[in-house]
Order: C-alpha cells, then structure tokens, then sequence
C-alpha cells in the first residue's frame, strides 16, 4: 500500500470545521436498540479532539479515539478504533457544511465525510472512495 500515491490535500485551518464541535447522538437498530455518540471539541491548538461510544442492549460494544489536527497548511483525521493504532486520512474537499477525508492506502474505511444538514443534523458516512456501499450514522445534536 505505501505505493498508492495519497492525494493532495486542501489548504485548511482547523477553526474551519468548527460546526463539528459537539455532542452528537445517534440511534441503529430494530426500535433504536443501538446508540451511537460522537463528541468533538471545538477546535483550539491547532486541533480537535473526539470520541466516538457505541452502546448496544446495555453495553458499550465499540468505541474509538479521534483527532483533527494542522498538518502542511491542511487538515488530518487520525482514527484509533478500539485504541488500537492511529490510521490517518488527508483533508480533500471542504466547504462550509462538509469535510471529506481520504486514505487509498488504509484497506477500510478509504473515506470518511461528514456532513452538516440544513436543519442541523450531522451525517457520517465510512466507505470506500469509489463504489461499495457507504455506511451512513445520523447524529442530532445533544439536548434537541
């Protein structure tokens, strides 16, 4: 994989992705018997921190450490699923109410967008960066 070329980054400061800073909860399942938590910090050093919990008949069934942090005038996601080593996507494409992060080297996910809606819902949507079947988590914001 280390010959697969990453792509090129958009320019980027951390304070541009402010809208993601948040508690962001979420439900899966027959009923909402999954929950899903995604809470970010608002960004400040140059970075955001997160976490992501998700609780399944009681228990908490997965949870993963997250960072966005300033790299080269542009933006990293580092991805720690279950604590396990940091696996990192580039910043692509960004605008006001979306972020798109990609790495063609990690074997899944390759991409990972978030997005904010017109009426205030957060999407995130892991999959690959061309074809598949993208899995979609919709989070409302804590406390609506």
């Amino acid at each position: 994989p280390q010959d697969i070329a990453l792509p090129t980054p958009a320019k980027a400061a951390i304070g541009d992705l402010a809208w993601l800073a948040g508690a962001w909860v979420g439900t899966r399942g027959a009923e909402g018997a999954t929950s899903i938590e995604e809470r970010w910090s608002p960004p400040l050093g140059g970075a955001m921190l997160g976490v992501s919990r998700t609780v399944s008949r009681g228990r908490i069934f997965a949870f993963e450490y997250l960072r966005i942090v300033e790299r080269d005038g542009g933006l990293v996601y580092i991805a720690q699923p279950g604590g396990n080593p940091p696996t990192e996507f580039v910043l692509t494409t960004l605008t006001t109410t979306r972020a798109v992060f990609d790495n063609p080297r990690h074997d899944y996910p390759k991409r990972i967008v978030y997005e904010l809606s017109a009426k205030g819902d957060l999407s995130a949507t892991i999959g690959f960066m061309k074809g598949g079947s993208p899995r979609r988590f919709v989070y409302t914001r804590e406390g609506k």
